[in-house]
Parts: C-alpha cells; structure tokens; sequence
C-alpha cells in the first residue's frame, strides 16, 4: 500500500452531518455526455465519501463559515474533479491540471489523495482524523500498480490546486468598511464582527474577472422604491411580524443556512441518479466553484455599494430623509443578520449558482426533491429547481435580512456569472 507521509489512527466514518436529510425521487437518468467511464456506481461513490468527509473538516471541525466554506469545498472538489478526470482519460477539460495517469490506475486512489492532500493544506490541525479516513480509504484498495498510480494522479492534482491558491487574497484578518451615513453598512449584532470581508480581492477559479458583472445602484434613500421595500421587510421580516404566515415562517427558517442546498441536494442528486465517479466529480466541482466565483463577484459588488441591512436601517429610518419611512429602534429580524453589507444577497446569489449549475448538469429544470430541515422541524417538497428558487428570494424577506431588491439582484448576478463559469470549464474535450 502507497502511505502518506502523516500517520493517524482509525476513528471510523462519520456519518452524514449536514443540516438536512434529504429524499428524493427523480426520474431522470444521466445524459449521454455523463455516461461514460469514471469508476463505480453510487452507493461505493469514493467522491460522495470524500464530499461527507470534507463536510466533516470543514464545517463540523473548522466551523467555517458558509462564505468561507464555499472556498474551501471549491478547492477540494475541483482537485478531485482534475484527479478522477485524467483518470478516466481526460475526457473533460480540466480546471486547474491534467496529472499523467496510466490505465488501470484506482479512481478510489486518486479520490483519496486529492482529497485529503486539499483538505490537510486547509486544515493542518486536523492530520489525525483526515489521516485516519486516508488511510482506511487505501486500506480497501489493493496494494500495488493500480493504487500507487491512482495515489499518485491525486496527490499531482492537488499540488496543483493548492499552488493556484496559495496567494488567491484570502485574509480572514479584512474588515469590512463601516460607515456612519445613512445607507452605509455597519457591523450587525449580535456580533458585530467582519466575516467575508477578504471575498471581493479573491481569485476566481474560472472567470477572468470578477468586476465585470455589474449592479446596480441600490434605490436611493429618499424614493418611493426604498420606503416599499423597507417597509416590506420591517412588516414582513420582524421577529415578532404578525402579517407573515405560519408557511412564510416556516420557509424562511428552513432556508436560512445556504449550505443546505449544495450539500444535500447535490449529492442527493448525485446518488439518486446512481452517478459514478467521474460524473459525481464533475456535478460536484460544477456547483462549488461556480458557487465560489458568482460569491466572488456578489461580495466585490457589497463592497462597492456597502448598504446597510435591515436590522441597522429600520432603527434608523429616521435618518433617510424619507418621509415614508419611521423608525423603530425596537425592531429585530426573524433570523440574525449574516456579518456581511447587504447589497446584492449572497444566499440569492449562491443557491441561483447552485440551482443554475444543477440544471445545466441534469440538462432540465424539473428535478423533484423533499428536504427536511432540523432547524424548522419540517420538510419542504418542490417540483422545480426555479421553484426552490423563487422561493428562497421571498425568505430572505421573510426572515428579515433582506431587502426584495438585494435578493432579485443575487439572483440575477448568480444567473450571468454561472453560464461563464460553465461554459469556460468542465466541458467536453
């Protein structure tokens, strides 16, 4: 057996820890562009094993938050994408490298080593708990060509990632800009930290440029636009509202952390479908780095225009210089308030990247999926990815964190930086 340099003891799998448990019934099977080779079929999917594990490092361990988490399952997947991929032959342009590989070399090899290599970069203090799950991963592989030369693709993909990003502007240190003006953004509570703030200096993975998809400016203060969509979420939005629905409620919690959409649905989709390994690569790589650069370029525009969110601005709406708007000091959302200017949404702008990649990979809008959410005790069911959608821009509202102007204009970034994303990367040689 190939070893790795770091030694760890076994701990055993975790099991899935995200926030949803999802069912789904979905049928449609893989287009014929996906049906070709990539290893074993879903269950045993090595990519869906190492997508729980890095769940697990990123999100149960490190607590990343979703913007930074985005980062970081972006590198991740995409190496695993370029391992699996030169593999298989190379039948798809690769995102960063096209390691050598020979035939025969162990897909489940090359997943393991792109995997944790990407993984122990990001999280060094983890190496006894990534080490053990490697070392349990070559351990059902036989010893031998085929697993030094999958082992051997994967660590070449991952070096190659991490090369790419070892100087791609993250600095978790970056404070936001707060201002004191009516409409500039100031820290939110109830924390009152800067979280993202190094997101619009990052590097994209696929776009050239992430400034080059512009917003546009936020109503002015003193219009009537500003005083209805105010007043919608001071109505619609507060803690104690007694206007929003018992459903509106309910949405609005369910939808509340974005990562519920891209873990769950994704890689329920993915085993649903019964895809093997080098289409679950791809799947995965396609929504999380699209995700990442329409990220990138949503933050570039909330430093840009720096608005204030709701739970700062109704207290004091006094200042706006808007008749129709009044202040109430007592005011607090439904849900709190991500550390982050408002303008345009990063939920929107996640899940409609999500959501976009999702339907360009499955070929239709129409998947039907039922999720359960912990955090609201309920289970949601949609017929559509455009209906998950449409209403994750209305709960934003609902929760209280975004005004309807910032969660139509995500969406609308989400949908133009996708497609350029998709159609610079991930396609067919």
């Amino acid at each position: 057996m190939t070893q790795r340099p770091l030694a760890g003891s076994f701990r055993g799998l975790r099991r899935i820890a995200a926030l949803t448990a999802l069912a789904l019934t979905v049928p449609l099977t893989a287009t014929t562009a996906e049906a070709h080779s990539g290893g074993e079929i879903a269950p045993g999917n090595a990519v869906i094993t190492w997508n729980i594990h890095a769940q697990t490092a990123i999100y149960d361990t490190a607590k990343q938050s979703p913007t930074t988490s985005t980062r970081s399952f972006a590198i991740v997947q995409g190496a695993v994408y370029d391992a699996v991929n030169a593999v298989a032959g190379r039948p798809y342009e690769p995102l960063v490298s096209a390691p050598r590989s020979r035939p025969g070399d162990s897909t489940a090899a090359a997943v393991a080593a792109a995997a944790h290599d990407t993984l122990l970069w990001l999280f060094p203090a983890q190496a006894e708990s990534l080490n053990a799950r490697y070392d349990e991963a070559l351990a059902a592989i036989p010893d031998g060509r085929a697993e030094d030369g999958g082992v051997a693709v994967g660590r070449a993909a991952a070096a190659a990632m991490t090369e790419s990003r070892r100087d791609d502007g993250f600095d978790p240190t970056a404070p936001w800009t707060v201002g004191t003006e009516p409409g500039e953004y100031r820290p939110t509570p109830p924390g009152y930290v800067n979280v993202g703030a190094w997101m619009p200096n990052l590097t994209p993975f696929v776009i050239p440029d992430a400034g080059a998809y512009p917003v546009k400016p936020p109503p002015a203060l003193t219009s009537a636009a500003w005083a209805r969509n105010l007043n919608e979420v001071k109505r619609l939005g507060a803690a104690t509202s007694t206007v929003r629905t018992k459903d509106q409620t309910e949405a609005a919690i369910w939808w509340d952390d974005p990562q519920m959409v891209e873990w769950s649905i994704t890689r329920q989709l993915a085993d649903a479908h019964r895809l093997n390994n080098l289409q679950t690569a791809r799947l995965l790589a396609m929504v999380f780095v699209a995700s990442a650069d329409t990220l990138i370029a949503c933050y570039k525009a909330k430093a840009y225009w720096n608005f204030w969110r709701p739970v700062t601005a109704i207290p004091l709406a006094g200042t706006d210089g808007n008749a129709a708007t009044d202040p109430d000091p007592d005011w607090t959302p439904l849900r709190v308030t991500a550390p982050s200017p408002e303008y345009p949404s990063g939920h929107a702008c996640f899940t409609t990247a999500v959501m976009t990649a999702l339907k360009s990979f499955f070929g239709r809008d129409h998947l039907t999926f039922a999720a359960y959410s912990p955090a609201s005790g309920t289970t949601r069911h949609y017929d559509s990815l455009q209906a998950a959608t449409a209403e994750l821009l209305e709960a934003r509202i609902w929760a209280g964190v975004h005004y309807r102007f910032a969660s139509e204009h995500g969406h609308r970034l989400g949908l133009a930086v996708t497609p350029d994303v998709l159609n610079h990367a991930f396609q067919r040689r």
